[in-house]
């Protein structure tokens, strides 16, 4: 079998395709002839809840491993057969920029979310988001998602990234020895968990600023409760020897 047994109906019980369902085998290959096309898969998990439950277990672990093998290879190296938070989330965190809007997170910039169907997410880069003591986590950061004129803001890059094991991270036992408040109000756009401030918690390096290119003391992310994590940067213009050139 391609996918575990379900003994348990998941129905609602005014769905219409209570009889005659398809396998979950059978559900498995379709997807995979489409290659987990992310939109599709949306829209299957619509239908009913037990659609919504293959999409959740299989469909979307499915697509990370499909978008992102190296990540989804280091991320379940532990012996766990899933992630903190869920596929669907990770997912989500993929191929999605959360933007932020006036009165949220990053104060009164307006960017509305939107779909980035190619970003790098680099382990390498996630270093320099981490002080020394954290400097053993593992950490996965993507480029910058610049969003340009934000007026006084200047340039604004957003980025995003997910922990390895962060239920285990010196990151997260940090958070909890210093205090660290939750934020009162927003949550995690990719899985509804509760913030942390690493700014607040004084837990931004200097290197970070310098990896992604922006302003010193121009930088701030949240941590969630399941190990995502969001920011936003003020980006340095580029020099003459950065622009592209005509050859």
């Amino acid at each position: 079998m391609l996918v575990a047994k379900q003994y348990r109906c998941l129905h609602s019980s005014t769905c219409m395709c209570v009889k005659g369902h398809l396998s979950e085998d059978a559900i498995y290959l379709v997807f995979l002839h489409l290659n987990w096309n992310p939109r599709l898969i949306a829209i299957f998990s619509c239908v009913c809840k037990w659609f919504d439950d293959i999409a959740k277990r299989v469909l979307w672990k499915e697509f990370c491993r499909a978008r992102a093998p190296k990540i989804m290879l280091d991320l379940q190296s532990s012996g766990s057969h899933s992630v903190d938070g869920n596929w669907k989330a990770l997912g989500k965190l993929l191929i999605h920029c959360s933007g932020c809007r006036p009165g949220g997170l990053f104060k009164n910039i307006n960017i509305p979310g939107h779909f980035v169907y190619r970003t790098r997410f680099s382990r390498t880069s996630g270093r320099s988001f981490l002080i020394p003591q954290c400097k053993t986590d593992v950490l996965y950061v993507s480029d910058p998602c610049e969003h340009l004129d934000q007026g006084d803001e200047g340039d604004v890059g957003l980025f995003r990234g997910v922990f390895k094991s962060f239920s285990v991270s010196r990151v997260r036992k940090l958070l909890i020895d210093r205090e660290a408040k939750l934020h009162p109000t927003e949550v995690c756009p990719y899985c509804k968990a509760k913030l942390w401030s690493m700014l607040q918690a004084k837990m931004v390096p200097r290197s970070a600023c310098g990896r992604l290119g922006a302003y010193e003391d121009c930088i701030e992310y949240y941590v969630c409760l399941n190990g995502h994590m969001l920011g936003k940067c003020t980006l340095l213009p580029l020099s003459d020897s950065d622009e592209p050139s005509d050859l």
